[in-house]
């Protein structure tokens, strides 16, 4: 864990919030580190001459160490590509001309996590860098005009800073939507038709934030992950596939909020709007430790190597063709099937921590 001790004055920082009123109850550990597991299989038809599969593949950044990766299988070829708008990494694998053994993977590696705090975090100057302009875009999913402009205007009305618009969309998407336990998987993120429904689950609400960010003039994208388990021993994971939300602060970089996971505990705990206080706070510029980051950004887009369905919603669960047709892939467990296990190893300076995220998706 030596790699993140230059964060702790971070996580001590934003634990000297907790004395303050709305601020968390409770503390979650510092660390978290494990063996994460990912089983694939593809029910490849008979006579069926490629499969193609692509698997999220987890990097390393200031909050997350991924090590010892290992990779097994009876494909015919396997490596990892970066897509070029993004950076995001993925393993891909095919399998030609599958025998009666189906085409199998299994992706494991070690994760170190730590506790992500950028409380306080500082705008410094306006201007938004080149490469960052495209998260102030529009796409399919992200429609930033219409309805969700005029949601903008309003709930960032009278703020002139970004730091001010992002709190106040934040703000804006947790009092205006519900999660709904019923949307399969992480939801698609459809942005006019979660408004619509007002409900879904952490995809669809994270998407929403994207939206109406981007439409108040602040670059935020999704970031899609995993869980970890919080118990000893392995804990299966496979729903536990979540997205939160990144809004981009000149000057201080990419700033994490999660207006899922507040209306999640609203839900899971029956809380009222006060009795959520809390996890508002503690889910805006900070995220607990027991997730990976697998993707950051991208949607509608192609993977490397390119697939042939089409562009692709967003990249969090496994991906496959067979003979060029997509294989459902959100929450799929059909002919593409998955199970993802976390072995915790370590905790660093464990506490009780105030929300428990159980693995039942989104």
């Amino acid at each position: 864990m030596q790699k993140f001790s230059r964060k702790f004055v971070t996580v001590l920082a934003a634990l000297a919030l907790l004395g303050a009123p709305g601020a968390v109850r409770a503390e979650e550990p510092d660390s978290v580190s494990g063996e994460m597991t990912m089983d694939i299989t593809v029910d490849a038809p008979p006579g069926s001459a490629l499969t193609r599969l692509w698997v999220p593949y987890p990097g390393d950044n200031a909050y997350q160490n991924i090590r010892n990766v290992r990779v097994r299988g009876n494909y015919q070829y396997q490596g990892v590509y970066r897509e070029k708008d993004t950076g995001n990494l993925m393993l891909y694998a095919e399998w030609n001309a599958p025998a009666a053994e189906k085409p199998a993977l299994s992706l494991s590696f070690t994760a170190a996590t730590t506790l992500r705090s950028e409380k306080g975090a500082a705008q410094a100057g306006s201007d938004i860098p080149v490469d960052i302009r495209p998260f102030l875009d529009s796409g399919p999913h992200i429609p930033t005009t219409g309805k969700v402009k005029e949601i903008a205007d309003k709930a960032a009305q009278g703020r002139r800073d970004i730091a001010g618009k992002a709190r106040a969309v934040y703000d804006w998407v947790v009092d205006n939507t519900f999660r709904d336990p019923n949307v399969t998987g992480c939801g698609i993120g459809d942005v006019e038709k979660t408004l619509a429904q007002k409900g879904g689950k952490c995809t669809d609400i994270s998407s929403v934030f994207v939206a109406v960010a981007r439409a108040a003039g602040v670059p935020a994208r999704e970031v899609f992950g995993v869980r970890t388990g919080r118990d000893d021993g392995v804990t299966d994971m496979t729903k536990g596939h979540h997205c939160w939300a990144e809004y981009y602060l000149p000057g201080a970089g990419w700033i994490p909020v999660d207006p899922a996971d507040v209306r999640k505990a609203m839900l899971e705990k029956k809380l009222d709007e006060a009795g959520a206080r809390e996890y508002r706070e503690k889910y805006f510029q900070a995220l607990d430790p027991y997730r990976i980051a697998l993707a950051a950004g991208g949607r509608d887009f192609y993977l490397n190597p390119k697939q042939q369905g089409g562009p692709l919603n967003y990249f969090m669960y496994p991906y496959a063709e067979v003979d060029g047709k997509p294989l459902e892939w959100l929450a799929a467990q059909k002919e593409l099937k998955f199970k993802v296990t976390f072995t915790k190893t370590g905790q660093g300076m464990a506490r009780d921590a105030m929300c428990e995220s159980a693995p039942h998706g989104g």
